[in-house]
């Protein structure tokens, strides 16, 4: 049956809100702060085609609406009423589950014995097992290293709890009682919408109840496909970097084509780099993953916020998406830090649409957010805890006409930070700052969100650190119409015994008592020429904090007096001296260095010849075509900076083609061949 439009709307109104209602079952009855305070969970409502039908608009994290549960519920093809399925291998589940830390269930709901639609929802558990606390680690190269592997099975059959799979899960873990806490939430959020769907079929009826699953999925189809009809028509290419796998010192690149024809988007991942041996990758199956979906996501719902969260938004993109690359990796390839070549495909399509529309995106975000764990022992020195301290965040990028959001990006999740309260509780460590980070956000007439800054002074000996997600520290987020990038993250670490230095990218690293680790995260994007912002404004930032009284005469070209405020003889002057501003897009000194040796053309060739070779050697021949052209490769955001590495890059391009020549030309895969 074919519903109309009224009772359509009020359905929607009705599953949309029983998904609110399960996520806010699971967040207040959670265990873990990552869950119950930064909200990294998600509930949804799956229809009987495997996909989500009705999601919250802003409650959790909304990455994952575009999911596929089909190969999971295929695992699982007998189901009780009460039965509820369990995983978290993002192989095993058809890349549904997405890395080991994310549990993920799904309960069937029935009605007159026929099943009508599923709960689902899915937790990041604070500890799976696995090689470091916290399961994940950037030099982990194989997904049974990353924790407990857990394929579709039922953790509760007919309502009783499976207790052979929870005496696993807790064996598995280094903190067993708060993962079943989370574990249970998950069970209650699932309760909630079983008793929700119940009483909208007992009001409405089992059909329309049926029949507004396919229905809504054609709505938002439409709707989504009017916003993109504001694209015009065209091929664009974009491509941006990751920058390192930390197992070697050589930046990851992903590609991104783009053809737009009549409202309807196709994205081709052609010439993006082979899977790595460390665990940025992401298993993807080939399909349009919900990784890929995120900035699309945001783009709707900013140009149409009436749009129905659904996977029917994303009907009008295709995908082709090559395996074997980093985004569409092979089994085992580790992908516990799936997040972050996710995030820079997601700059890559904000750079797609802002050249395809630059009035209608806004400058990229920041491009990281860093996870900070600490490993310790309690008082006792016998039980370990694992806490997640704080999900630390940049700015939103600016926007034509507007300034950026400080502190906080909403284009990837609804995460919120943890109340220092609860941290402090929570394990040994006091936080000495939480602030704004000044001069972070990248300059602009409209000036991108600055970055959070934080201080944490260690109470306890023998403890660890486990910093995922530290990216952005070669290559900045970048400016966009004149403006400029952001700052690049930097994490400082002062043990006390030696002078306060500059971390490099790392698994973890040690911390003891009276330890300081200072996190200064990257800010986003500014939009637009930053001598053309008003000096007033200039101001107001510097005012607030925001930028400095140096940056406010370097970057914007405003002089401020001792007394306070703008001397506008001062700034006229300073302003005219200035060359005109590149209106193009600014990716930062070490980018531009890099591109002159490591061209698109050239990258795009290599690829090509590396995935003429067998999987099993791409990843060495790579290493050894990349380390003969740079022998001297730095490591991310160490010294010396690529612009010096690379100041004679004839030198470099001319050890490129000749490695390439000899590594490539007569296939073989040993670095001595160059």
């Amino acid at each position: 049956m074919k519903l109309g439009p009224v009772l359509l709307e009020i359905l929607a109104n009705k599953v949309v809100a029983a998904s609110e209602m399960m996520a806010s079952a699971l967040q207040r009855t959670a265990r873990t702060l990552f869950v119950k305070e930064a909200a990294d969970y998600a509930c949804a409502l799956v229809g009987l085609h495997g996909r989500i039908f009705a999601h919250p608009r802003a409650s959790g994290v909304t990455l994952f609406v575009n999911l596929d549960a089909t190969t999971t519920l295929a695992a699982i093809p007998e189901l009780d009423p009460g039965d509820v399925i369990v995983t978290n291998d993002a192989y095993l589940s058809g890349g549904m589950a997405t890395h080991s830390p994310d549990i993920t269930v799904i309960e069937p709901y029935f009605h007159d014995g026929r099943i009508v639609a599923y709960g689902w929802c899915f937790i990041h558990s604070t500890d799976v097992g696995g090689a470091v606390p916290s399961s994940i680690a950037p030099s982990l190269h194989e997904i049974f290293q990353e924790g407990l592997r857990i394929p579709p099975m039922k953790l509760m059959r007919k309502g009783v709890m499976n207790d052979n799979f929870v005496s696993i899960l807790k064996a598995n873990s280094r903190i067993p009682e708060e993962n079943m806490g989370d574990v249970r939430a998950m069970l209650a959020a699932l309760y909630t919408g079983r008793k929700r769907v119940e009483d909208i079929i007992q009001r409405h009826g089992v059909e329309p109840f049926l029949a507004c699953q396919d229905d809504l999925l054609d709505y938002s189809e439409i709707k989504a496909r009017e916003v993109l009809k504001r694209l015009p028509d065209g091929v664009y290419d974009f491509w941006d970097y990751l920058d390192d796998d930390l197992v070697s010192r050589i930046p990851v690149r992903i590609r991104i084509r783009m053809t737009v024809k009549d409202g309807a988007v196709h994205l081709d991942f052609t010439g993006t780099d082979p899977e790595v041996k460390a665990a940025y990758n992401i298993a993807t199956f080939g399909r349009l993953h919900e990784w890929f979906t995120m900035r699309f996501t945001s783009f709707l719902c900013t140009h149409d916020p009436t749009i129905v969260l659904n996977a029917g938004m994303y009907r009008p993109i295709s995908a082709a998406n090559p395996v074997g690359t980093v985004l569409n990796a092979e089994f085992p390839a580790a992908v516990g830090l799936r997040s972050n070549p996710a995030r820079r495909f997601n700059d890559a399509v904000t750079g797609l649409l802002l050249k395809a529309a630059p009035d209608l995106m806004a400058a990229p975000t920041p491009g990281t957010q860093l996870v900070f764990v600490l490993a310790e022992f309690d008082t006792s020195g016998v039980e370990r805890n694992v806490t997640i301290l704080q999900p630390l965040s940049g700015g939103m990028g600016a926007f034509k006409g507007h300034d950026g959001v400080d502190c906080r990006d909403s284009t990837m999740s609804n995460m919120s930070n943890h109340c220092i309260e609860f941290v402090e509780a929570d394990c040994g460590v006091v936080i000495r700052e939480y602030d704004i980070r000044p001069d972070s956000g990248g300059a602009g007439r409209w000036r991108g969100g600055v970055g959070q800054k934080m201080t944490v002074e260690i109470l306890r000996d023998g403890g660890s650190v486990v910093p995922r997600g530290m990216e952005r520290m070669r290559f900045p987020a970048w400016g966009v119409a004149g403006g400029r990038a952001s700052a690049p993250f930097r994490m400082i670490v002062d043990d006390g015994r030696s002078p306060p230095s500059l971390l490099a990218k790392v698994d973890q690293f040690p911390v003891n008592k009276n330890g300081v680790v200072t996190v200064l995260m990257p800010g986003a994007s500014g939009y637009g020429d930053p001598y053309g912002r008003h000096p007033q404004d200039v101001l107001r930032d510097v005012e607030a904090g925001f930028v400095s009284r140096g940056a406010a005469d370097s970057d914007y070209g405003v002089v401020i007096g001792d007394n306070g405020a703008v001397d506008a003889a001062a700034t006229t002057k300073r302003r005219a001296k200035r060359a005109k501003p590149n209106l193009d897009f600014d990716f930062g000194p070490e980018r531009e260095a890099w591109e002159r040796v490591f061209d698109d053309v050239t990258m795009c060739d290599l690829n090509r010849r590396l995935f003429e070779l067998p999987r099993s050697v791409r990843y060495e021949t790579r290493r050894c075509v990349f380390e003969f052209a740079v022998p001297n490769l730095p490591r991310s955001g160490g010294a010396p900076s690529l612009t010096n590495i690379l100041s004679d890059d004839s030198a470099a391009r001319a050890r490129l083609r000749k490695a390439m020549d000899a590594i490539l030309g007569s296939r073989k895969s040993r670095c001595s061949t160059a």
